[in-house]
């Protein structure tokens, strides 16, 4: 029996739509996670960022997910589904025929029966990753991860112009309060 595709064109324009019209990450990132979990009718979502100090996944925006869960201990980038920071997606679809879980015993209690890790990248580095979890088994089709794949990559494009904006804002700021000492 063929695996059910759910991502197409429209949920494409939707998320670009809301990506194109924010310049905050967070509201953006919450907007994002939101809008997976209705359109793919998922338990959660969750966006992390790497934090390149701690090699830590910090998240970024959540939802569906418990608050305990969300914040169940440091996501390390070496033990937490690491293929995923290599640039692969990794797809669990049986949370409990897998040793790959960083903490597998939290993810049971939390109801999730399936995890979908796609890489965020910029440029060719990885510098978050697109976590979806499903509370049954999930075949998600081939075609559905490479469209998320897309979709990482434009998240990507959306943290970096972020990050750069907030930074240039700051720069315009100190030049200001320099220019109104002289």
């Amino acid at each position: 029996m063929p695996t059910e595709e759910k991502i197409d064109i429209d949920l494409f324009k939707v998320v670009f739509k809301a990506m194109a019209q924010s310049n905050n990450l967070e509201i953006m990132a919450n907007h994002l996670t939101q809008l997976l979990v209705a359109t793919l009718e998922i338990k959660g979502c969750t966006i992390f960022a790497i934090n390149p100090e701690t090699e830590e996944l910090e998240v970024l925006a959540s939802f569906g997910l418990s608050m305990s869960y969300v914040h169940k201990g440091p996501i390390l980038k070496g033990k937490s589904i690491g293929a995923a920071l290599k640039g692969k997606p990794i797809v669990i679809r049986d949370i409990n025929k897998t040793d790959r879980l960083q903490y597998p015993e939290d993810a049971k209690q939390e109801g999730i029966g399936a995890i979908v890790s796609i890489p965020i990248k910029f440029y060719d580095s990885v510098i978050g990753a697109l976590r979806l979890y499903h509370q049954d088994v999930w075949d998600i089709s081939e075609k559905d991860v490479d469209s998320l794949s897309v979709l990482t990559r434009n998240i990507g494009l959306a943290m970096a112009f972020t990050r750069m904006l907030k930074t240039v804002k700051k720069i315009r700021y100190a030049i200001d309060d320099v220019e109104s000492l002289w």
